[in-house]
């Protein structure tokens, strides 16, 4: 069985998942989506970088990983594009009910629900909180609220991504500045502008790296108070399973993975915010089961069944 994995390219997180998967998958993987068992699109939007004219579709089984849908965004040119590239599609991938629940109104393609793998090599734990924020030149004192994400449309770098909730985040963090005399935001990721030109309006001091290494990030979780997940639609975010196996205090809305990792007490709508509380032991339990290199297991087994299916050795 060989594998080709296909992602945007476009220093996004699915480009990390084709670069961990294919290290640790030297033995079935492809260098070349014209010559392999399976096609694995990461974003279902990678579709038009293949010319499907030169797949032997005899052998090639295409899954499409989605990874959420938002619902003001899908117009009829959206669903047009949808049906064409349902058309070539064989097996979607999921990361979590959430998806998989939006997803199945538009397609009878099978769909495989599995949340992606967080990197236990990456991803850990540090106890020396107050050395690391000497490290970063963060105050030691301060209650420092994390998010590390895009919250700005690419078009214009000035609208807020409302997907990802930037509004809700501002709301939220002017809320706790009212609790905590010392509060600073730590933020990371590209395409910040509109959380950062709010926060300056409203007073709020913050920190910023732009694009840290994951080393970086790790250690950034590391430095927090709480984190705070606060999107409208997502697929994960990845930031929910890095939070918990860092066990890094998080909140999150109730969208994407939240409510399959995040115990209840640590999912809030806006009117309860404030009683909104972490609960790093139950999240870090919930995560471990897809941590590295176990987490990558259902999805051998998933492209095994494929393979095998297609070959005609199962049914």
């Amino acid at each position: 069985m060989k594998v080709y994995t296909l992602a945007p390219d476009e220093n996004w997180i699915c480009d990390r998942f084709v670069n961990e998967w294919n290290e640790n998958h030297e033995e079935i993987r492809s260098e070349s989506p014209y010559d392999c068992d399976i096609l694995w699109l990461l974003a279902d939007w990678c579709w038009n970088k293949i010319d499907y004219r030169l797949i032997d579709k005899s052998r090639t089984k295409i899954v499409a990983s989605v990874h959420h849908i938002v619902p003001q965004k899908f117009d009829k040119n959206s669903l047009r594009e949808w049906k064409i590239r349902d058309s070539l599609i064989d097996y979607y991938h999921v990361p979590c009910i959430k998806t998989r629940e939006q997803i199945s109104r538009l397609t009878e393609k099978p769909i495989f629900t599995q949340p992606f793998w967080v990197n236990g090599d990456v991803w850990k734990e540090k106890k020396d909180k107050s050395n690391l924020r000497k490290l970063y030149n963060i105050e030691e004192d301060s209650f420092l609220v994390g998010s590390f994400q895009r919250d700005t449309e690419g078009h214009d770098l000035i609208s807020p991504k409302l997907e990802k909730g930037p509004d809700l985040f501002i709301e939220c963090v002017s809320q706790l500045n009212k609790q905590h005399e010392n509060l600073k935001v730590l933020l990371a990721g590209w395409r910040r502008q509109y959380v950062i030109k709010r926060l300056e309006e409203l007073g709020i001091d913050y920190y910023y790296q732009e694009l840290p290494e994951f080393k970086v990030i790790n250690d950034l979780y590391n430095c927090l108070n709480l984190y705070i997940v606060s999107a409208r639609y997502e697929g994960g975010p990845q930031a929910i399973v890095e939070c918990a196996l860092t066990k890094t205090p998080i909140i999150s809305t109730d969208v994407g993975l939240a409510s399959e990792v995040l115990h209840g007490e640590s999912i809030f709508q806006m009117d309860n915010f404030l009683n909104a509380n972490p609960n790093v032991e139950f999240a870090f339990d919930n995560v471990s089961k897809i941590t590295t290199p176990a987490g990558f297991d259902p999805f051998t087994s998933f492209f095994k069944k494929i393979y095998c299916k297609n070959k005609g050795d199962i049914k």
